[in-house]
């Protein structure tokens, strides 16, 4: 019952994801036309050739495709961010500033350890603490949304810390604006 429960949760959250509306576009102010001057024109013995310009406007698979946002890790029983975390999430501003069409859902997931109520509310830290350092550092909140697995989507099906440590993480789901 508690699993119908979460997928229920996650389920709507996704759809609540991406069905976001897009925010109004600016109005631009149309250019008032001036009287036309007479001028006298003298020929011109130089060419001009025109030149050709391709716009080549990037689909969103191709978007999608080109970026990549690897998953962070965390300490066990943590939602602190180290150092190298934050240096990695430096790099995903950076990426995410640049194409600002893109929208990202950050998973919370957790280690086996711990009961189904504990990871799952680790995992929203998790999350959160991902989410408040992106916007923090310059990504519109508009564009980021969480949501936790605890520990019902491990990565490494293991039972040793190795695996464990594989699975304390948060995961990046990217999709684009409407």
């Amino acid at each position: 019952m508690k699993l119908k429960s979460i997928l229920l949760v996650t389920l709507t959250a996704i759809l609540m994801f991406s069905c976001k509306k897009s925010e109004p576009e600016a109005e631009i102010p149309v250019p008032v036309p001036e009287k036309p001057k007479t001028v006298v024109a003298e020929p011109v013995q130089e060419t001009v050739k025109p030149v050709v310009t391709e716009e080549k406007t990037e689909s969103a698979e191709e978007l999608l495709a080109r970026i990549r946002l690897d998953d962070v890790y965390f300490e066990f029983d943590k939602s602190d961010l180290t150092d190298s975390t934050r240096r990695t999430l430096y790099r995903y501003v950076e990426v995410l500033r640049a194409n600002p069409r893109v929208q990202v859902l950050i998973e919370g997931h957790c280690d086996e350890r711990g009961t189904i109520e504990y990871n799952q509310a680790l995992g929203e830290r998790r999350a959160e603490r991902v989410r408040s350092f992106l916007m923090e550092s310059g990504v519109g909140s508009g564009r980021l949304s969480t949501v936790s697995y605890g520990k019902m989507q491990p990565v490494n099906m293991g039972h040793n810390e190795d695996a464990w440590a594989q699975n304390r993480r948060a995961h990046f789901r990217l999709g684009l604006k409407n």
